[in-house]
This record gives structure tokens, C-alpha cells and sequence, in this order.
């Protein structure tokens, strides 16, 4: 069984109350056994520290995503620091921009945004970032910033759009939405990307491959999704599983954590 990295999955959303354990031993007998658990906001830290710490494979991400705006205060991103001194923590997550969503206040948001940037940069942590609506300025963002590497995690751009991730050293991450025929864009940037930039996510519980449409996806899935990407670039399942868990160990340090 190949082993996976679920580069991003909400493991403490509401979604999984009643059989979280089972989900995360559902994951584990897929071959994902290392999962990134990105928070939204700053009721979620405390809850996601928990969590990874009753589950070896499970790593914390905190931060303040710009879909729960609403919920945010300006005092978080002060408080954010101190939580990136904690041990286990590999990331700045998630984090972003959003315009598809009426009503978020877009310089709120970016206010936000470029905060948070800052802190990976002084904590020397990867980013993990949303993007919809806004990928343009995402990058643009990324690249005046500077000094930062990441991953913009569900990835819905273009050819070009990809290249300049990849140019600043970004990865992206790629998960149930590729494995519908009608994503024919996305299937063929996967297809023919630079295999050291790709990263297998679930982003459950939404997001489900196009076997399992309308239900709550499960980091299990991330199976689904490399059986997809091996046949998009015809090459071994388990080349492909050996390379992104590589690639996500690699962002997120996890081999140094181990050892």
C-alpha cells in the first residue's frame, strides 16, 4: 500500500463529531497515514492541537481564513504568533483571499492576508493558502512579499497561472475536483506539471472525487485522487504516492520533526 500525505483535511470540522476515530483509521488502511489539519480560525486552534496531539499522523496548520472574516479580530494575528511557537506546528493555515463569496470585505481581507504572511516569514513556516476568486492577486502578493514557501491548496487556475507558483517555488494542491471529466483543464496541467510541485489533498470534508459526489468526503479518498493523477500521467500509482508525500514531508519538515 503506497503511502499518502492528505496534504489539507479539516479533520475537526463538525462534519466528523460522531466518527472521527473511524475516519482517521479509515485514512490509515487507505495508506494515508500523515494528515496536515489546517484551522479557520482562532476557536479552531486550541481544538486542533488537541487533536494532533491524540493522533501521532495528524499535524496542526493555524490560521485565520478569509471565508470566516466575520469571526476574525485584529488581536488574532497577535495572538497567532505565540501559537506558531508550538512544537508541532508546520504551517500558516489557512490563509488566503476570496472574492467569489458576496460580502467579504476584500482589504479586510487582505489586511489579513498580508499579516499572516509576515508571521510565516518570521516563524520560517510554509504557508498553506486559499485562493478563489483571487488567484492573480494571490500570487502578485506572494511574489512582492517574498522569503515564503507554500502551497495554494485546491487549485483551480491555469497553465500560466500554475508556472508562476511553481516559478516562486510554490506547490499546489490537487484533490477530488480533478477526477471529473469535466475539469479538462485542471487534468491536463496535472498531467504534464513538474511532479515536484504536486500535492494530494482531500480537503474534506468537502470536496469529494466524483465517485462519492454530494457526500462528505474522507481523507481515505486521497486514494481516489493519486488512482486519478497516475492515470492522467500514465505512470505508476506508486511513483506518483512516493513523490507528493515526499514533496509534502519536505514543505511541511516532517522528517525533521521525526527525527
Amino acid at each position: 500500500m503506497p503511502k499518502l500525505v492528505d496534504s489539507h483535511v479539516h479533520l475537526d470540522d463538525d462534519a466528523f463529531a460522531t466518527d472521527r476515530d473511524a475516519v482517521i483509521e479509515r485514512a490509515t488502511l487507505a495508506g494515508v497515514d500523515t494528515m496536515i489539519v489546517p484551522a479557520v480560525d482562532a476557536d479552531s486552534w486550541p481544538r486542533i492541537k488537541a487533536l494532533c496531539a491524540k493522533h501521532a499522523q495528524l499535524y496542526p496548520a493555524f490560521g485565520l481564513h478569509p471565508m470566516f472574516l466575520a469571526k476574525h479580530v485584529p488581536a488574532d494575528v497577535d495572538a497567532l504568533s505565540a501559537w506558531l511557537d508550538e512544537g508541532q506546528v508546520v504551517a500558516v493555515g489557512e490563509i488566503g483571499l476570496d472574492f467569489h463569496v458576496d460580502g467579504l470585505d476584500h482589504e479586510l481581507q487582505r489586511d489579513y492576508f498580508s499579516r499572516q504572511l509576515q508571521l510565516a516569514r518570521e516563524h520560517d513556516l510554509p504557508v498553506i493558502v486559499h485562493a478563489r476568486g483571487a488567484l492573480e492577486e494571490v500570487s502578485l502578493t506572494l511574489r512582492r512579499t517574498g522569503g515564503l514557501r507554500g502551497v495554494v491548496h485546491s487549485f483551480s487556475g491555469s497553465e500560466q497561472q500554475a508556472r508562476h507558483l511553481w516559478d516562486m517555488g510554490f506547490c499546489i494542491g490537487i484533490g477530488g475536483p480533478v477526477t471529473y471529466d469535466r475539469a479538462q483543464r485542471l487534468r491536463r496541467i496535472v498531467a504534464q506539471m513538474p511532479i515536484e510541485f504536486l500535492l494530494l489533498e482531500s480537503d474534506a470534508p468537502d470536496q469529494p472525487d466524483a465517485a462519492h459526489r454530494g457526500e462528505r468526503n474522507e481523507p481515505a479518498r486521497v486514494a481516489e485522487v493519486l488512482r486519478c493523477v497516475a492515470e492522467l500521467r500514465d505512470e505508476p500509482a506508486a511513483d506518483i504516492a512516493a513523490a507528493t508525500s515526499a514533496n509534502a514531508r519536505r514543505l511541511f519538515g516532517l522528517d525533521r520533526r521525526a527525527s
